[in-house]
Order: structure tokens, then C-alpha cells, then sequence
């Protein structure tokens, strides 16, 4: 415990409970008993330079003090943490936490510990804590001012203007000045003096938590960041420096990093005297004679901290839990006992992410700015973006993967700026706030599950896998706008469902006109960069999309004039000719037939594309770059049919407007020639879109798979893809099933290190036979597949998911038994496979054993090696569900966009988020204008109910996502709107059966 005498803890002061910010127990532990002994005071010097005294047992191991000093600060991610210390070689080293105290340091009472940052994860959305990112801004500022982070003149303004947003607030030419001229934060500051000032004059409104979030996101991409040296030589004599890193091990000469030896290549790290070892793995492919390096380090005890050091931050970022101690040997021992000890990375954030800790509030140490900081999980830069960038890299995700992220948000902080009250509290009834009562506001903590990078990659983490679910949350803290409650109240709308139905088409065609801008802006602008684009394949893209862009825009101008007069308060009780849509979708319709050609050049673009990648190695790297840029939040295939199934849309919408308007109404006849244009549209472009629906499913499995080639070929479709249990001698094991109109596929365990799966099985359909065996097996949900004297057992997760899959595998057999012709091979030799997959070796079905690691390793940059993370087959994976291609088409009829207001489990308020319902997930977005998604939500396994009184929720149209622990609410703005959502989200969270595909009809 802390000295007497000393100020009280923050944890004290508030009541926090005594386990609170053990981050390395288990939920409900509590720290481990100090073992008895006389009291020695041990001093800590803590990252904002503050000291505290600990009395502890002589006898006490490591980890008693530094969980204590977790404790005192009340952090909950403490794993990324250490107590380093000068040993009598006056070298700094790790303190072991296994090891008792008095066994490392000679004299604790004259020995000062630093608590610094021990792990440095290679994006700063994996810290999930408010007080983390702020300590690690902590360190940021050390190794700034001790030179240790190197970087460009620019780097270093624009880092230390964040570090001064955070401490003084808003530019203020004066007050800045002087606080650069009292304080330096690099050296040679001063010929940077007015750099920094000019970086923070464009920092205003920051609050000192997004400020940390900024720093953090700029020192992530600098090369020298987290990175400790030590000095080595190579064979040749040639001063050099060893550094491990999240990724593996790297080289320096001077601040230059020379080589990078990724953990995924190293087959064992030694050290013999003074000799430190690096074993590769043998790569027959690049002729490498030698697999041993060997670098020279100044004495054995040198090797052996880096050696260490390698080794705990190759089993933080690379294992999935903490290894095991090794058996003690009877008669002798060889080699060193040492390993990692503490949660790994993907415990933390399983730790963050199935538990919830109440926010506590800190104290910021150098920062003037009157702000009251909590641990919220989110930072307020996430969400109040100075510049749009703030949100790089975030993503939501999925309680069940095994690297997700996690994070808890708070929908109602308190924060001033400068001295001047900017609060949000949560709101009233009578609209009036907390504040007024002289109430504290209630830090309420969430906690978010499920769902991916956007893209399914964190900005610079794109070695790090987690379930393609992954993602920093939507926090409300402050830039997300909450929905004023007594406006809302007051706001009239028309009573008509029409208005309700018009604002849907303007929402949506919002959505599909950005869709087309990712063709005719985002694409073709980095199409134009690329020497490898053959100019046919430009013209085709640019005559196909340009009129199509050009006509929608004009009809949303039109869209958005008519809806805000009909809208418009004072005219709510007028009738007129605005408060009518049929005219303006005849005229679009009728003016689409004219651009028919383009409609149907939509399929030959797909198949142009593909081509010209088949062809071009540099082309197809491009475009699979540019499916994993934030923009791209679905597949590119899908953006180049998006004017195709917006045909779709517009005859649903006509459909309804047709059943909601009398015969007699005079917006009728209007909608009604609408609606028969778009069937006659549809009529001659329906079985092109069916089967280049089916093709572009193929060509996204084609690169979801491993190990498989011409998948994409005429004839064959997909069935249904999803998890099932291989019984196999080791029991049930969890395998992806891919189910074709011609052969079922399997894949080996897991996702690789390229977001693939590796198919380890072809097993043809002619012949097949199903039969249930549950009883046979003792296995739930079991059933039998039988094919060429082979038997395969599997089980699904649910009987209904076994009757889905039973059911569609004896249509594939039908389907399989009426064509002609062999089954043609899938698979690929190993050897193929290996290089396809990016994987020095492929698993054999059972030995499967093998260590498994959070994070992807870093592959060549080729196009085999880019894969997008958070496909259907990924989210498939993480949930342990399946999905049919009935499905897929059903989710591509429902498309919907539009504002909801949501709020967590135990948040007090709403926040207002345009939201976008496509390929079975929800995408945040702040405003509609915003160019690309904060985060998404994959809706597979979820459950969707309606809110009622016994979820404490008094409002009306609340509906309620459910996926195990994880709750959201959203509140829509009228009946219409709740009936729609929830709709069209039980089309994505409940698997369509065929026969109710084929029977189901249209709600009203």
C-alpha cells in the first residue's frame, strides 16, 4: 500500500473497489497476498514525474508491487506496462514479476523503478482505456524530449502541438509562445517554435483526450516509435542495433531500420555468450543456404535482456494466452527457465470486453485545460474529427473472436474547455439537464461488441488478426450529436406515410450516389495513377458510370427540394403539389430507360475487370489495395452492380407507395407508370443481374479461399457457406463449409495470416447421401455425409442450422446428379497452396495443434497476400453460423439508410447516427456526408426484438439488438421507420429457409 501520509489514491477517494484496474486477474480476483515479512518502502517514478512510495514485503515477488501500482492509478489495461530499474551494471532492465524483489534489486530503498510503457501495439485504437492512451501520450512526450523518438522537423511540431492542445487548450498566440519558451519538449525546439504554433492554431476544440488520440495516431506511423535499441554488431564488425517490435525483430543502423525479421520467419531466438542468434525458418524458394544469424553484443548478460525482451513480446502479441510453466526437471536443467508472465494482448482486450469497470475520472498533470477526464474507452478525437482522419482505423467487434477489440463508450461527459462549459448531460424529460439539479453525471460504461474494421484492417495494424469483426466503438462522448429531446418532441411531421416513404427513397439514394462516387471519383482517380490500366478499361468505366452519376445527382437535388417543403412545418397543414413523389420517379424512371445501354454494360464492366487482373499482376494488387481503403466498405464488385440493384429498390418503393395510395389519389397513376417502367427495366436486365450475382460471389470467395482454383467458372453458384463440427479422433473441431451446386468444400481450422481460409477437402456431390446421426453418435444436430465409400460426421450449432444445411445439401446433390459430367478438381498441390496462402507450410486436417497467434503475420506485398478481412465467410467464422445465397439476395433487396438514435446497455443518453443496412451489417457514420464509415456491426447471430417496459426504456419506436451480452438500442423517428428496420435487420439476422424464400411476401 501507499505511504501514509500521502495523498489519498484517486481509487480511494472515489470508493473504487479494490480489484479495480487488475487487469492481470481473472474478474473477481483479488491481487495476490503480500507474503509476511518486514515492510520495506520501494519508490516508483510514474510517467507524469510524479514519485510514490509503496511498502511492501521484502519477500514480495514482482508483481505484488506492480499490480499495487496498477491499482493505485486505477488502470485497467495495465499488461502494456512495466517497472524497469538501473542494475548494478547501471543497465536498465524489465523487473520480473515472477521473481521475488530482493533477488533483483540489490538495494530497494535506494532504488528508483520507472513505470513506463513496456508494449507498444502497432495501432492506438487497441487501447481501449481513456487513462492508457493518456499514459502512453505520457511516453510519447518522454521519449520526444530525450531523443529517443526520432522523426522529420514537421513529425515533431505536429506531435508536440498536440502534446500542447492537451496542456494549455486553444491557440492563443501569447499564451503559447510563452509556454514553448518556459517548457521544451524537443530539442531544438526553438527553430520549430512557430511550426508548432501554426499546427496549434488549427487544433482548436480539441479536448485533452482527442488530443491524445491525435498524438497517438501520428507517433504510430513514425518508424522510431516504442523502439528501445541495443547495440550489437554483425559479423562483419558493423555497429549496428537490435529492437523487438509487435511485428518481430528489427535491425537499425543509426535510426535507420535496415531489416525486419518477422516472428512468422524466426524459428528460434538464442543467445550463446555474447552471441545472439536468430534461427530462421528454411525458405526453399529463395535458395537460402544459411538460416542462422548472428549478431555480437557486448557481454552475455546483454544478450540475455534482449533475449527476454524478445521473448515477452513475442508471446504479448503473438500467443493467445500466457504460456504455461515448463515442468521442472528431475536430475538437471538446461537452458533458462524465463518466460512471459501476464495477460497477452488478445486477454486484455477479452478482459475489457467481457467485463465493464466503472469510469472513474484522473487528473491530467501538466494540462491547464478545467476538463474532467474519465476512462472512457472511446476517445472524443474519434468523434469530434478536426479533420476527417480522426477515425482512422477504427472498427467494431465480435465478443467470440479470438483478437477483436473492445471497447466501452460514454454517452454523456462532462468537459470544459479552456474554462468555458461545454457539458452534455443526459436529458430530461422536462429538457432540462443534471446540472440544474447539482447532480453528478452518471459515467456510464458500455460495452459494444462485434464487428470489423471496415475494411477489416486497422490502419497500421494490418498484420493483426482479429476476427474481421473487429472495432473502437462508437463512443457518444462528445462530437457524436445527441438528439435534443424537447426538439424531437415538438417536431411535427406529416401524418401521411407517404412523407415517410419519400424520406426513405431520399435516404437511400443519398447512399447509392455515394456508391457511384467510389466508381466515378475514388476509383478512377487511382485508376489514373496506374501505367498497368488499359485505356478500353477506362472508357468502359468512365461511359458506363459518368451519366449514371450525372442523372442521380440531378435527381437527388430534386429529392432533397421536394421532401424539404413537404417537410416544412408551416406547410404540413397545406396541401400541394409537393406533398407528392410519383412524378419525379416517373421522370427518373423514363430517363433511365434512355440510359438502359449503361445499365447493362454494368455486368460487362465486372467481367472486364476481371479479366484485365487476370492479365495484369500490378492491376489486380491495386484493386485489392483499394478494397481494403475505409471508402470501400464492401466488396468493389458489389459498387460496380449497385445500379442494378437500385432498380430493385425503386420497384419496392413503388410497391408500397402503389398499396398506400387510393386509385383515386392523385400521385397514383404517376407511381403506377413508374412501377411498369421499372418492371419493363427489370425484365430485360433480370437474368443478367442473377447470374452476375452469382459470379461475383464467386470471385469474393475465390479470395477468401486458399488453396483452390477456378472457383469462378460458368455453371457453378453458390449454395450456402458457414461453420460446421468435423467429428474427427480429437472430437468435435469447428471447420468452414462451402456448399456449390457441383462439389462441398472444407476448410482447415482458423483464418490464415492473409485473412484466408486454407480448403483442405473437395468432396463431389454425385453419389452423396445425407442421413441424421445424432443418435448414432451421441452429438447433437449430427448428421452423416456419405460419398465414395467415405463417411463424414458433422454436427451444427442449432437444429434448425442442421435442418438448413441438411435441406440444402439434398438440392446440391439433385442439382449434381441431374447435370452431366465429372466433378472438376478444386484443390491445388500444397506446394501451390503454401504460396497462395502466404503459409510455410499447410496443416494436415488433424495435426492442428500448433500455437495459435492474435495477429497475422506481415506477407510480401503481392496480390496473394491483401485479402479483406470482414467478408459474409469471416463473419460466418467468428459466429458460427451459416448463410445461404437465398440469403444474399434477400439482403441485397433490403437495402435501407437513414437516422437512428442509439444508445448502449447502460448509457443515459442517445446519440444521432446516420446508419447504412447492407451485406448483412450496419455502418456508423457521424452525418451522411461523411466519406466512409466509423465503424460496423455484422448482424449475423444477432437477435432483434421490439424494446418494451421491461427493458426501462420509455420511449417509443426503440428497437433492441441482442447478441449474447452484448445490447444496443436504436429509435427510429416514426412507426414507419421502426417497421422498416426491423424488417429489413431480421432479413440479416434470421437465415431465410428456401421455401420461405420462395412464399414470402411484402409487409405493409
Amino acid at each position: 500500500m501507499a505511504e501514509q501520509g500521502q495523498i489519498s489514491l484517486a481509487g480511494q477517494r472515489l470508493g473504487a473497489p479494490e480489484t479495480l484496474g487488475i487487469s492481470t486477474l481473472e474478474p473477481g480476483h483479488r491481487p495476490p497476498a503480500m507474503p509476511p515479512g518486514r515492510l520495506i518502502p520501494v519508490r516508483v517514478l510514474l510517467l507524469d514525474d510524479s514519485e510514490e512510495t509503496f511498502d511492501i514485503s521484502q519477500r514480495s515477488s514482482g508483481r505484488v508491487l506492480f499490480e499495487m501500482v496498477c491499482s493505485h492509478l486505477n488502470l485497467i489495461e495495465g499488461d502494456y506496462f512495466g517497472l524497469e530499474f538501473q542494475d548494478h551494471h547501471r543497465r536498465m532492465v524489465w523487473l520480473d514479476l515472477l521473481k521475488p524483489i530482493r533477488k533483483q534489486i540489490i538495494r530497494p530503498k535506494h532504488t528508483v523503478l520507472r513505470f513506463v510503457v513496456k508494449f507498444f501495439p502497432p495501432d492506438h485504437s487497441l487501447l481501449l482505456e481513456e487513462l492508457t492512451r493518456y499514459l502512453f501520450a505520457l511516453q510519447v512526450r518522454q521519449d520526444l524530449a530525450s531523443g529517443r523518438l526520432t522523426c522529420s522537423d514537421a513529425s515533431a511540431a505536429l506531435l508536440v502541438s498536440h502534446i500542447i492542445q492537451s496542456e494549455i487548450g486553444d491557440f492563443e498566440e501569447t499564451t503559447c509562445r510563452q509556454h514553448l519558451l518556459n517548457t521544451n519538449y524537443i530539442p531544438d525546439q526553438m527553430a520549430l517554435m512557430d511550426k508548432i504554433m501554426e499546427f496549434h492554431h488549427k487544433h482548436v476544440g480539441q479536448t485533452p483526450a482527442e488530443s491524445d488520440n491525435r498524438l497517438l495516431e501520428v507517433s504510430c506511423k513514425l518508424e522510431m516509435y516504442g523502439i528501445r535499441l541495443h547495440p550489437a554488431k554483425d559479423r562483419e564488425g558493423t555497429r549496428l542495433s537490435l529492437a523487438a517490435a509487435h511485428s518481430g525483430v528489427l535491425v537499425f543502423q543509426g535510426h535507420t531500420r535496415i531489416n525486419k525479421f518477422n516472428w512468422s520467419k524466426v524459428r528460434k531466438l538464442s543467445f550463446k555468450r555474447r552471441r545472439f542468434l536468430i534461427k530462421l525458418r528454411a525458405d526453399p524458394s529463395q535458395n537460402v543456404n544459411q538460416d542462422t544469424l548472428e549478431f555480437l553484443m557486448a557481454s552475455r548478460d546483454c544478450c540475455k535482456v534482449f533475449w527476454k525482451i524478445c521473448v515477452e513480446y513475442h508471446a504479448f502479441f503473438r500467443l493467445f494466452e500466457e504460456p504455461r510453466p515448463k515442468p521442472k526437471p528431475v536430475l538437471f536443467s538446461r537452458g533458462s527457465s524465463f518466460r512471459f508472465s501476464g495477460r497477452t494482448q488478445k486477454q486484455v482486450i477479452d478482459y475489457v470486453k467481457e467485463n465493464e469497470f466503472k469510469k472513474l475520472p484522473f487528473d491530467r498533470k501538466y494540462s491547464r485545460v478545467q476538463f474532467n477526464s474519465s476512462l472512457s474507452s472511446l476517445p472524443s478525437a474519434l468523434h469530434q474529427q478536426a479533420g476527417k482522419q480522426s477515425w482512422e482505423g477504427l472498427f467494431f467487434v465480435s465478443s467470440e473472436d479470438s483478437a477483436v477489440l473492445r471497447a466501452y463508450g460514454n454517452s454523456s461527459p462532462s468537459t470544459q474547455r479552456n474554462g468555458c462549459s461545454n457539458q452534455m448531460h443526459p436529458v430530461q424529460e422536462d429538457g432540462r439537464s443534471l446540472a440544474a439539479k447539482h447532480q453528478p453525471v452518471d459515467q456510464a460504461e458500455v460495452t459494444c461488441a462485434l464487428v470489423t474494421l471496415v475494411n477489416g484492417h486497422a490502419e497500421d495494424c494490418r498484420g493483426v488478426t482479429p476476427s474481421p469483426l473487429i472495432s473502437p466503438m462508437l463512443n457518444g462522448s462528445t462530437a457524436i450529436r445527441t438528439e435534443d429531446e424537447e426538439d424531437n418532441r415538438r417536431k411535427i411531421w406529416p401524418a401521411d406515410n407517404a412523407f415517410f416513404i419519400a424520406k426513405e427513397l431520399l435516404s437511400t439514394e443519398r447512399t447509392y450516389l455515394k456508391d457511384l462516387e467510389l466508381i466515378t471519383v475514388w476509383f478512377q482517380r487511382v485508376l489514373e495513377k496506374e501505367e498497368c490500366v488499359p485505356d478500353s478499361l477506362k472508357t468502359l468505366l468512365n461511359s458506363t458510370y459518368e451519366p449514371l452519376h450525372t442523372h442521380h445527382t440531378h435527381f437527388l437535388q430534386e429529392l432533397e427540394e421536394r421532401l424539404s417543403l413537404w417537410e416544412d412545418r408551416s406547410s404540413v397543414q397545406v396541401k400541394g403539389d409537393f406533398q407528392r413523389i410519383g412524378d419525379l420517379l416517373l421522370k427518373t424512371t423514363q430517363d433511365l430507360k434512355s440510359l438502359s445501354c449503361q445499365l447493362q454494360m454494368n455486368s460487362e464492366c465486372v467481367y472486364e475487370l476481371e479479366r484485365v487482373c487476370a492479365v495484369s499482376q500490378r492491376l489486380e494488387f491495386v484493386c485489392r489495395e483499394f478494397e481494403l481503403q475505409k471508402v470501400c466498405y464492401i466488396p468493389l464488385n458489389v459498387f460496380l452492380l449497385s445500379p442494378l440493384h437500385r432498380l430493385l429498390h425503386y420497384r419496392l418503393i413503388l410497391q408500397r407507395l402503389c398499396k398506400h395510395y387510393l386509385p383515386t389519389h392523385s400521385d397514383y397513376s404517376d407511381c403506377k407508370a413508374a412501377l411498369t417502367d421499372v418492371y419493363e427495366l427489370e425484365a430485360g436486365l433480370h437474368s443478367g443481374l442473377v447470374e452476375m450475382e452469382s459470379y461475383q460471389k464467386l470471385l469474393e470467395l475465390q479470395k477468401d479461399l486458399s488453396g483452390v482454383q477456378n472457383l469462378a467458372v460458368a455453371g457453378r453458384h453458390l449454395i450456402r457457406l458457414g461453420c460446421l463440427s468435423k467429428l474427427s479422433g480429437k472430437g468435435l473441431q469447428q471447420r468452414m463449409f462451402f456448399l456449390f451446386n457441383d462439389v462441398l468444400l472444407y476448410s482447415t481450422r482458423g483464418i490464415t495470416s492473409t485473412n484466408q481460409f486454407t480448403v483442405h477437402r473437395q468432396l463431389p456431390l454425385h453419389g452423396m447421401t445425407i442421413r441424421e446421426s445424432e443418435d448414432e453418435w451421441g452429438v447433437p444436430h449430427s448428421f452423416t455425409l456419405m460419398v465414395q465409400q467415405q463417411s463424414l460426421v458433422v454436427a451444427a450449432c442449432s437444429e434448425s442450422e442442421m435442418e438448413k444445411w441438411m435441406e440444402d445439401l439434398k438440392i446440391a446433390v439433385d442439382m449434381a446428379e441431374e447435370s452431366s459430367g465429372p466433378t472438376s478438381v478444386l484443390l491445388v498441390s500444397n506446394k501451390e497452396a503454401s504460396k497462395c496462402s502466404g503459409v510455410s507450410e499447410v496443416e494436415s486436417e488433424d495435426d492442428l495443434s500448433g500455437s495459435q497467434t492474435s495477429m497475422p503475420q506481415h506477407g510480401n506485398n503481392s496480390a496473394n497476400t491483401l485479402h479483406r478481412g470482414n467478408t459474409t465467410a469471416h463473419v460466418c467464422w467468428h459466429r458460427n453460423t451459416s448463410v445461404s445465397m437465398m440469403d444474399f439476395n434477400i439482403a441485397m433487396e433490403n437495402r435501407l439508410s437513414g437516422n437512428l438514435l442509439r444508445k448502449f446497455k447502460n448509457s443515459n443518453g442517445w446519440q444521432k447516427l446516420w446508419v447504412v443496412f447492407t451485406n448483412f451489417t450496419l455502418f456508423f457514420y457521424k452525418t451522411h456526408q461523411d466519406e466512409y464509415p466509423l465503424a460496423s456491426l455484422p448482424l449475423l447471430g444477432y437477435t432483434v426484438t421490439d424494446a418494451g417496459e421491461s427493458e426501462n426504456i420509455h420511449k417509443d419506436h426503440v428497437f433492441k439488438l441482442h447478441f449474447k451480452s452484448h445490447i444496443y438500442y436504436f429509435r427510429t423517428e416514426s412507426e414507419y421507420f421502426f417497421e422498416r428496420w426491423m424488417m429489413v435487420i431480421r432479413s440479416a439476422t434470421v437465415s431465410a429457409r428456401r421455401i420461405r424464400y420462395l412464399n414470402r411476401t411484402e409487409p405493409d
